[in-house]
C-alpha cells in the first residue's frame, strides 16, 4: 500500500482575468478569455477547498492580472477580484510576478498589494525588499524557493533609475529591433521586454539558500513566471539569462523541481541532472468550457501532479 503524500498543493498560471470581452495574443492569432478566467479560478478554488486530504497551500505562478487593467484604469479594480477568490481559501497562496504584474503596477507598488507574498520581517529573501523572491520550510526537509524572473527587467521601474538603464542597455544589446518585443530575426530570441531575469544578487542568495538545503538534506521545490529551461520553453518565452540560474541549480543537488508558467501552452523537460521543469498551461487561453490547474501531491520520492482540463497527469519521481 502507497505512503500518504507528506503535502499536497494547488497551483495555477497566467490568469490574466479583465473584466473586459474576449480578445486575441499579440499575433492576434490566440483567443484570450479575459472575463472567463475568473469563472475558471472560481472553479479551482471550489476544487481545491474540497480535495481531500487538504491542500496545504498554493502556488500562482504570475500575470494575475491582465495588462490592458492599466489602460482601462482598472488594475486596483481587477487585482482586487482576483485575491477576492484566492482569499476564500484557508491555506497560503505563494505568489510569483509576471510581466502583466509589471504592466499595470510599478515594483513599490506591488510591494503594497496582496501579491507581495514575501514574509514581512527577517532574512527569507535577498537584502532589496522590491526583489520578489523567498524561501520557506513548507515541512520537514522540504522547501520552496520563489525566484524574481523581473528583477532584471525594463518593466515597473522607473525610467531614470540605474536598474532601468542597466537593463535597457542589456536589452537593446541584444535585441536589435524597433520594438524590444518583437523576437524576430534575433540570435537569442529570448532577449525581449516581456521576458526577464535575475541580478547577480539574487542568484548569490539563491545559491546560498541551496546549499543549506544540501547541508540539511532537503528537497527543494522552485516557482518563478519566466520558465529557466529552454526545453520547458518555446526558444522565446525564456528567462534572459537562464543559464546562469540552471548554473546555479546544477552545481547543487537538492533542486527537483522548477514550477513556471508564461508560456501559455505549456511544456515540460527532465534536464541530465534530474530536474523537472514543468510550465503551466495558462489559464487565460483556456476555453470556457474546459480549465487549467492542478493539484500536486508530494511523496518522499516523488510528485504525483492531478491536472484539470488541459493540463495532462503527470508522475515527476527524484
Amino acid at each position: 500500500m502507497q505512503a500518504a503524500p507528506r503535502l499536497a498543493f494547488g497551483v495555477i498560471a497566467d490568469i490574466q482575468f479583465a473584466d473586459a470581452e474576449d480578445g486575441y495574443d499579440f499575433y492576434g492569432c490566440r483567443r484570450r478569455y479575459y472575463r472567463h478566467s475568473l469563472r475558471l479560478l472560481r472553479e479551482a478554488v471550489w476544487e481545491w477547498a474540497a480535495e481531500s486530504p487538504p491542500i496545504n497551500f498554493v502556488l500562482q505562478l504570475g500575470d494575475s492580472i491582465d495588462g490592458q487593467n492599466a489602460r482601462r484604469g482598472e488594475a486596483e479594480s481587477a487585482l482586487q477580484q482576483v485575491l477576492e477568490v484566492l482569499g476564500q481559501l484557508s491555506v497560503p497562496v505563494h505568489h510569483a510576478w509576471g510581466n502583466h504584474e509589471l504592466y499595470n503596477f510599478s515594483r513599490a507598488r506591488l510591494v503594497h498589494t496582496g501579491l507581495y507574498s514575501r514574509p514581512a520581517g527577517g532574512s527569507d529573501g535577498p537584502a532589496d525588499r522590491e526583489c520578489h523572491a523567498y524561501h520557506c520550510s513548507l515541512a520537514p526537509r522540504l522547501r520552496l524557493v520563489v525566484l524574481d524572473s523581473y528583477d532584471t527587467s525594463t518593466l515597473g521601474r522607473d525610467p531614470g533609475s540605474p536598474r532601468y538603464q542597466e537593463s535597457l542597455r542589456v536589452l537593446r544589446e541584444k535585441n536589435t529591433n524597433d520594438d524590444l518585443n518583437n523576437p524576430e530575426g534575433l540570435k537569442e530570441p529570448n532577449f525581449v521586454a516581456f521576458n526577464g531575469g535575475f541580478s547577480q544578487a539574487q542568484l548569490d542568495w539563491f545559491d546560498e539558500v541551496l546549499k543549506f538545503s544540501d547541508e540539511n538534506q532537503e528537497k527543494v521545490i522552485v516557482m518563478a513566471h519566466v520558465p529557466i529551461h529552454p526545453y520547458a520553453s518555446n526558444g522565446v518565452c525564456l528567462a534572459w539569462n537562464y543559464e546562469a540560474a540552471l548554473s546555479v541549480i546544477h552545481t547543487h543537488r537538492c533542486v527537483v523541481c522548477v514550477l513556471a508558467g508564461h508560456l501559455h501552452d505549456g511544456a515540460y523537460c527532465r534536464d541530465l541532472h534530474g530536474v523537472h521543469h514543468l510550465t503551466l498551461e495558462g489559464l487565460i487561453e483556456t476555453p470556457p468550457d474546459s480549465n487549467a490547474f492542478a493539484t500536486v501531491h508530494v511523496y518522499e520520492d516523488k510528485m504525483v501532479l492531478k491536472g484539470r482540463g488541459r493540463i495532462p497527469d503527470r508522475v515527476m519521481d527524484f
